[in-house]
């Protein structure tokens, strides 16, 4: 339906179960889903904006959807930030959103959301992104599953040493958080937490839902697996899988 509505270049809101994409003239203005941390949250539990600079501005220009263009005005962020910020913020819920699932997909015509325009994407372009988020997780731990279940430690397993970024999500693993929730505590997005989760299955630091698995899983990894960063490149997959099958 997304293909469909940017050939037509609908304006509106695609609801799907994951969460909601808003559209402009065909291209994705902007991304809302439960499982990630929405803009507010990553520019003020992150410590770039005060709280109270977003609820005036949401206060001030939430009515005429003008939110994004009363913060650059009022000179709580410069635009290329918020930019960065929205795209951000933008893909990782798009993940979600465009989530597998088997229910019904909707289309909302004229609807617009609050914060206003600043960078429309096209919708190929988030797809695109989508599937790549997709392949990635998948690279680094095969298991779906622990992107959704509780984190629980797994205490009865030697495992290597993690970096500062997985210790963060791993001190926060109380057996009941999600991966979603951590990321609204530590202002991060979701998806960059995905990533640190997987790692942190894939070294034996939590454990992995066993029955939902998508493929046979891997021996743990060797401890290299800890220092690859957050977005690594083609190659560097290829060779942590090459590594990965040889055990």
């Amino acid at each position: 339906m997304l293909v469909r509505l940017a050939a037509e270049r609908a304006t509106g809101a695609l609801l799907l179960d994951g969460g909601t994409l808003f559209l402009s003239d065909g291209e994705v203005v902007h991304a809302e889903s439960h499982a990630a941390p929405g803009l507010d949250v990553l520019l003020t539990a992150g410590g770039r904006l005060p709280a109270e600079r977003w609820k005036e501005a949401v206060d001030r220009a939430g009515a005429r959807c003008q939110v994004g263009r009363f913060l650059v005005d009022s000179g709580g962020l410069a635009g290329g930030e918020l930019e960065i910020c929205h795209l951000g913020a933008l893909f990782d819920a798009a993940y979600f959103a465009l989530a597998p699932s088997t229910g019904p997909a909707r289309f909302r015509p004229g609807a617009v959301h609050w914060l206003g325009p600043v960078r429309p994407v096209h919708a190929e372009r988030v797809q695109r992104e989508t599937r790549r988020r997709r392949e990635l997780l998948d690279s680094l731990w095969p298991c779906p599953a622990v992107d959704t279940a509780p984190v629980i430690r797994h205490a009865s397993v030697r495992a290597p040493a993690v970096p500062r970024r997985q210790r963060a999500v791993l001190d926060l693993a109380d057996g009941m958080r999600t991966p979603a929730a951590i990321a609204r505590l530590l202002g991060r997005p979701a998806f960059h937490t995905l990533i640190e989760v997987r790692r942190l299955a894939a070294a034996g630091h939590i454990e992995t839902p066993h029955a939902s698995v998508t493929s046979p899983l891997p021996h743990p990894v060797p401890d290299w697996v800890a220092e690859i960063p957050a977005d690594p490149d083609i190659a560097l997959l290829r060779r942590l899988r090459d590594a990965l099958e040889a055990l």
